[in-house]
């Protein structure tokens, strides 16, 4: 799961930092800092937004997009509102329990319904226990077992497995070539006839599941006649937890394969092939069509310039400058003292995809995730969203927009439609009506 709805963890851990460095920028030998409060903002710009059910921006965030996922028949409305009323502001241990209790419950009521035949039942219940056991896994570290995110992982990932071929069409579990190994991905068959169809790749962001590669992008693709592929690519779901792979910046060597593999498959039209990445994606998708050329159109969201802008922005000046002068010892050094254990937990899991091994290497790692020099290389038409309240990469999709030379479109997302904040979680109707719309018009010209 980096700074996402997928990334409240690296918010939270950007908030603390924001606290605890300032508090001991100018400490005192044998001075202690004081207590952190429990419900701070935990994303870098979440304290003037409103809230509909938490203070604390991490257990809102989370609730709104396990609220949001029930468009499309990934959560019981009903559900996501009574568990709000179950779980303390704050508490990250409640949080986690009542999350895997109801994924739990929701897995034993598909389990009963596809032992008595009803296969739409179990695949819907199915869908609603991926929603819980995945919103656990953004509370698990700030329990203080760190063991947790991956029970949570593999109760989400059964889950998801078992519910492939109660789809209709079933979604089929592919194998692609990468380098030495292959790629988990999952192929999604389009509501078309034809022969040749449009197919759009989707690539998670940092933390994402497949759950959300069906919600926010899979289900509307499919009801447009579209096919859609997606996979877990390095430091991503299966490929960190099973696989060991760690994030990698120059991500057009892992769209490539996926690009070959989709056009070695029967029915995929060549000239109408889409990427789209969300979260993290919305810096990995412009940076691999700055060099694969073979697809057609492509779509951020949001647009993300420069990664580490996410991690060091509860950084103070002294801590950056710490960084920028590769004073790796001292930089550790502060960050082990100065990180309350939550804060550390949540931090651990932020930096495992990034196999990196220190605090300094984790937040130099994220420096190389930047697209100041290759946007000029981006000549396919790119849709980039532009949801208000952006927490995470604020002003990036505009710096994306202005960035590009060839086709472009920006599409804003407002709070008077429900449809701020990251990845547009309370707005999946909306999201997919807007890049769509967007999506059939440029491929058709293709």
């Amino acid at each position: 799961m980096n700074l996402t709805r997928k990334q409240f963890g690296l918010g939270m851990v950007a908030a603390g930092l924001g606290a605890r460095t300032t508090a001991q920028a100018s400490e005192v030998p044998g001075q202690q800092p004081a207590p952190a409060a429990q419900n701070l903002p935990t994303t870098p710009m979440a304290a003037h937004q409103a809230s509909y059910f938490f203070r604390n921006s991490a257990f809102e965030y989370v609730f709104l997009t396990s609220l949001g996922r029930a468009y499309h028949q990934g959560g019981n409305p009903g559900k996501v509102l009574y568990l709000s009323r179950q779980i303390e502001d704050g508490n990250y241990d409640s949080a986690y329990g009542a999350l895997v209790a109801a994924g739990d419950e929701a897995r034993t009521i598909a389990e009963d319904s596809l032992s008595g035949g009803h296969r739409e039942s179990a695949r819907q219940a199915l869908l609603w226990a991926q929603n819980y056991y995945d919103s656990a896994i953004y509370f698990a570290d700030g329990t203080g077992d760190p063991t947790r995110a991956a029970a949570a992982w593999e109760m989400m990932d059964a889950c998801w497995l078992k519910s492939l071929a109660l789809f209709d069409p079933p979604i089929e579990e592919v194998a692609i070539a990468y380098e030495n190994t292959t790629l988990r991905g999952f192929y999604f068959r389009g509501k078309s006839s034809a022969q040749n169809r449009p197919l759009l790749i989707l690539v998670n962001g940092s933390d994402g599941s497949a759950l959300d590669m069906w919600t926010m992008g899979a289900a509307g693709a499919t009801a447009r006649g579209y096919d859609c592929l997606t996979f877990d690519g390095p430091g991503q779901g299966y490929a960190l937890w099973k696989q060991g792979m760690a994030f990698r910046p120059d991500f057009e060597h892992v769209v490539t394969p996926v690009v070959d593999f989709a056009l070695a498959r029967p029915g995929v039209d060549p000239a109408r092939i889409a990427i789209q990445g969300i979260s993290q994606g919305g810096y990995w998708v412009p940076r691999a069509v700055a060099f694969e050329k073979r697809i057609a159109a492509a779509i951020a969201d949001p647009g993300v310039t420069d990664v580490s802008a996410s991690w060091t922005a509860g950084l103070t000046p002294p801590m950056l400058a710490l960084l920028q002068a590769g004073r790796k010892q001292e930089f550790d050094g502060f960050m082990e003292k100065a990180l309350p254990p939550a804060v550390k937990n949540a931090l651990a899991f932020r930096m495992r995809p990034y196999g990196a091994g220190s605090y300094f290497d984790v937040f130099k790692a994220t420096m190389d995730y930047r697209l100041d020099d290759v946007a000029g290389r981006i000549a396919c038409p790119m849709l980039i969203t532009e949801p208000a309240n952006e927490a995470f990469w604020p002003g990036q999709s505009q710096k994306l927009y202005a960035m590009l030379t060839g086709p472009k479109t920006m599409a804003a997302f407002a709070a008077s439609d429900g449809a701020d904040l990251h990845c547009e979680p309370g707005a999946y109707g909306l999201r997919d009506l807007r890049i769509f719309n967007w999506l059939d018009e440029v491929l058709a010209r293709a």
